[in-house]
């Protein structure tokens, strides 16, 4: 049975419990609520939360454990029947023979003795026989440790929708007997989601530290073979390594300055583009545009910001950098079939709505009480809107041209397709560069190894990325936190 089943099964248990708990404590208030601590709805997510967390909780225990167990008992009967000749012999002459690399001349072959790599093929080929998608020239004698896979992960299953059930109904009922007018059900439920929200937490800051610390070890796994300086103030950027000593480029050259550069390039053009559009956008739609015309404009603006970035890419590639390369000729200038400008220009049009919407949602937000004020002292629109709407809304201002650069930088897609990527270390806009993410895409993409300093240049890059993200995060705070000093 499908987890996801399961889980839904739960959550109706959890919902006629709601319903019954409910109505037990309407009947024993019998219509007075005065009598009551707390709402019946309270009491209903008390039952509700009893019938469903345990369960939930013995679920997400049992599914990581469950294949584990069905793999253990299935390398069992390997281990236990492999002694018998005919099951060896059967082996030596199928395709797993290949996978294990089982000698002709053995006798036995023991668990503890094979490689990790050796182990996890032997997994894999239990699993994907009893799945039904195993390659052919199997043994009949792996068909059986197939079968005993499958039946003890069925046996499993089984097992573990009736212990949920049952976990769920025992739940339940313990809480559906201590349902009382007296009881502080209120305060039990929103210790329960206070406790759920701190779990929450937890889990995005722990997810964080390790997002962190994953790209600090590799990072400095990288810099422990190419030095830090060369790979911060490096111009040179070409980590193709060669797979011989003699052979051309055998030193890959690993400076990234190129890639910081092109990033900030087009990251540049494209703010050059979205935050003027974006905020002049956003302040006519807050402070000139009819209710009207605002219910039009404002979900066109947003309705950009639905496109996925490959369809931007086909755009920038196919319309925007052909019209540049004949406007530059036109008049004379050397234009690159793949520009900065092409895909700054296309990614900025990408980035107006993140601008716009959190400009126009922010300078809304401004109280009224000001501009009344502004204009009681002879100030016209103009004036309000410059002298005092906009710096009280520079913090929330401030915040959405803080994510529409990191959007800009961690753009992918339209760089690829209309950028290229040549590593060019130029601050020329006509010209064919590269950013720090799709060299991330491009190192990791097709059989690389982890351990060759191509592949951990990526995890060095990223951390570069993580870095330059944090300090404008710091940027932004001090801006926004010297400003509502002010207007606060």
């Amino acid at each position: 049975m499908n987890t996801l089943l399961v889980i839904a099964t739960i959550l109706v248990l959890a919902l006629i419990g709601f319903v019954l708990g409910r109505r037990r404590i309407i009947r024993q208030a019998e219509g007075v609520y005065s009598r009551l601590h707390s709402l019946p709805t309270y009491h209903g997510h008390f039952v509700a939360l009893w019938c469903a967390v345990p369960a939930l909780v013995l679920l997400a225990v049992w599914v990581p454990l469950e294949p584990k167990l069905a793999m253990s008992a299935a390398l069992s009967h390997f281990q236990d029947d492999i002694g018998i000749a005919a099951n060896l012999e059967s082996i030596k002459t199928s395709t797993l023979a290949l996978l294990l690399q089982v000698p002709k001349d053995a006798t036995t072959i023991e668990l503890d003795a094979l490689r990790s790599d050796q182990l996890d093929l032997l997994r894999t080929e239990i699993r994907n026989m009893a799945d039904g998608t195993a390659s052919t020239g199997h043994a009949a004698f792996m068909e059986e440790v197939a079968s005993v896979y499958a039946g003890f992960r069925d046996i499993s299953t089984i097992l573990m929708v009736a212990a949920c059930v049952a976990v769920a109904g025992l739940g339940a009922g313990v809480a559906y007997s201590r349902v009382r007018p007296e009881m502080r059900a209120r305060n039990r439920v929103e210790t329960a989601v206070r406790w759920f929200m701190i779990l929450c937490s937890t889990v995005a800051i722990l997810t964080t530290l390790g997002i962190v610390l994953s790209l600090l070890f590799e990072s400095m796994r990288f810099f422990a073979r190419v030095p830090i300086t060369e790979f911060l103030f490096g111009l040179h950027w070409s980590p193709q390594m060669a797979i011989r000593a003699d052979q051309v480029g055998s030193t890959g050259g690993f400076g990234a300055v190129p890639l910081f550069a092109g990033t900030m390039l087009i990251s540049a053009i494209a703010m050059c583009v979205a935050v003027p559009v974006g905020l002049l956008s956003a302040i006519y739609m807050a402070e000139y545009a009819d209710s009207r015309v605002r219910a039009v404009i404002k979900p066109c603006l947003e309705v950009l910001a639905g496109i996925p970035t490959v369809v931007y890419g086909f755009f920038a590639a196919l319309t925007v950098a052909p019209l540049f390369r004949q406007w530059g000729e036109s008049i004379g200038l050397d234009v690159s079939s793949e520009s900065a400008l092409a895909a700054g220009m296309v990614m900025g049009i990408m980035i107006i709505p993140f601008v716009s919407s959190l400009s126009d949602d922010v300078i809304t937000a401004v109280p009224q009480a000001m501009r009344e004020g502004s204009y009681g002292l002879g100030a016209t629109r103009s004036e309000t809107i410059r002298r005092v709407v906009l710096p009280a809304a520079l913090p929330g201002i401030v915040g959405g041209v803080l994510l529409a650069v990191s959007r800009a930088i961690g753009e992918t897609m339209i760089v690829v397709m209309a950028a290229g990527l040549a590593a060019n270390l130029t601050v020329n806009p006509l010209q064919a560069v590269t950013t720090v993410t799709v060299q991330i895409v491009t190192l990791l993409v097709g059989d690389q190894e982890f351990d060759s300093p191509k592949t951990l240049a990526a995890f060095a890059l990223g951390l570069v990325l993580f870095v330059m993200t944090l300090l404008l995060n710091i940027i932004a705070l001090h801006v926004v936190r010297k400003y509502r000093e002010q207007y606060e």
